[in-house]
């Protein structure tokens, strides 16, 4: 037993030799950069153009989103001078009124008794005046879809 008690410690002190981890103390070797009130509005302006993304602009710059953010803010209130562009504002929507609707033509004439439809035919007069006859094999779904079509404007 007192072997094996070595083995083990050997192979415990051989293990923990070879796993030595170097640490590494990393000091802040850049200050804070300080940005001028003329920059800070010149980034803010770039994020607001169109197409552009705040996420994009903030990489181009190497700086934060939330600083970016903070930026916007300030530039709003006006903290950060007149701003260089105009404000994103919404457009102004005018309805106009409805249009007239237009006089539907008159019904068409009724059926004259001499031009009466033959027997298994069906006559269907639409408030546009069309007038459609159809026999009695007419397929349903093809008359739906006819009738869809002549109704719509």
């Amino acid at each position: 037993m007192e072997i094996e008690a070595e083995a083990v410690s050997a192979h415990t002190r051989s293990r923990m030799s070879a796993r030595r981890e170097v640490v590494e103390v990393v000091t802040r070797g850049e200050r804070r950069r300080a940005w001028s009130v003329d920059q800070k509005r010149l980034i803010v302006a770039q994020a607001m153009q169109p197409g552009a993304t705040p996420t994009e602009v903030a990489r181009r710059w190497g700086i934060g989103t939330g600083l970016l953010y903070t930026w916007r803010q300030q530039f709003f209130a006006g903290e950060l001078g007149e701003p260089p562009v105009p404000s994103p504002v919404f457009a102004q929507v005018s309805l106009a009124a409805p249009a007239e609707p237009e006089a539907a033509p008159p019904h068409p004439p009724a059926v004259k008794p001499n031009m009466a439809p033959a027997t298994g035919q069906m006559e269907i007069a639409l408030p546009g005046g069309v007038v459609v006859r159809v026999g009695a094999d007419v397929d349903g779904s093809a008359l739906r879809r006819v009738l869809a079509v002549l109704a719509s404007p």
